[in-house]
């Protein structure tokens, strides 16, 4: 993974569409915001240790308390426009960008054990779930985070066709009945009876890349990249944030990752938050 960023914006973002990685420092505001997001976290779930979350709370109290949360950050508009900064400290024009807001995102220990949470652990690509090849992703870490507690890449994998089902996915069908199924988990049963595009079972990446990193570092990557989050095996629950988003030119010059397996149907891209219309 790379540390310093080329030096123009155009630069970063067509070493990402060639499968880039890029792990760059926390900054004062990137801080301030994981801050904020983890004292919402607390006083949501009234535990000072959060990451022990799971040996205080029932599983469906939890669910329910952090289905709340994951609304608030996706659809506050607060958020959406504190989105718009941090990427600007990146050298990305508020004007010139649109975006899927923040999510945030919860993996607990064993719970890849649970047959409902199974399509968190799905090996994908980001653009299957209909997102333009442009797109890139930035994850944020709200605690330090030992390599094990992360996820991997399969590099071998961003420019070869992976076996996959992502034509079951529709866009529209995912969101005909309101923005509650994009957001993540608020229905504690979706990860049995929706549609999660993946590989085919057993499908084998080959060699694995994976990071350690520290609070409020930024991870820049191609939403075309392989990956999987990995099984937590830590008496520690996992929290983070992303959020996908795309430079309008690339979308209009037709720039983006190479496309060798994606068959989702649908565009997320009218839904993105955006200053300017495309």
């Amino acid at each position: 993974m790379k540390r310093n960023l080329p030096n123009s914006n155009l630069e970063f973002r067509e070493a990402i569409f060639q499968g880039d990685l890029f792990l760059t420092p926390p900054t004062d505001q990137s801080l301030k915001f994981i801050q904020e997001i983890k004292n919402l976290i607390i006083e949501e779930l009234q535990i000072e240790d959060i990451r022990k979350v799971h040996n205080i709370l029932d599983q469906a109290t939890f669910f329910e308390k952090i289905g709340r949360l994951r609304r608030l950050i996706y659809l506050d508009k607060k958020y959406q426009d504190l989105t718009f900064q941090i990427l600007e400290e990146w050298g990305f024009n508020p004007q010139e960008i649109a975006f899927d807001p923040f999510r945030l995102r919860v993996i607990t220990p064993h719970g890849h054990l649970n047959p409902k949470a199974a399509p968190i652990y799905y090996p994908h690509r980001d653009t299957w779930y209909a997102h333009p090849q442009s797109l890139i992703v930035l994850w944020l870490p709200l605690d330090d985070l030992k390599m094990e507690e992360t996820f991997v890449f399969y590099p071998d994998y961003f420019n070869q066709l992976v076996p996959n089902n992502s034509e079951i996915f529709n866009y529209d069908n995912w969101v005909k009945d309101g923005p509650d199924l994009k957001i993540g988990w608020q229905d504690p049963d979706s990860g049995i009876t929706a549609n999660y595009p993946r590989s085919i079972p057993n499908f084998n990446g080959g060699k694995t890349l994976g990071f350690a990193c520290q609070k409020g570092e930024h991870l820049f990557f191609s939403g075309a990249h392989f990956h999987q989050t990995l099984p937590q095996n830590t008496d520690q629950t996992r929290y983070s944030l992303d959020v996908r988003f795309v430079h309008l030119n690339d979308i209009m010059e037709k720039r983006g990752s190479p496309n060798l397996d994606n068959r989702s149907q649908g565009t997320t891209l009218k839904d993105y938050v955006k200053v300017r219309k495309i």
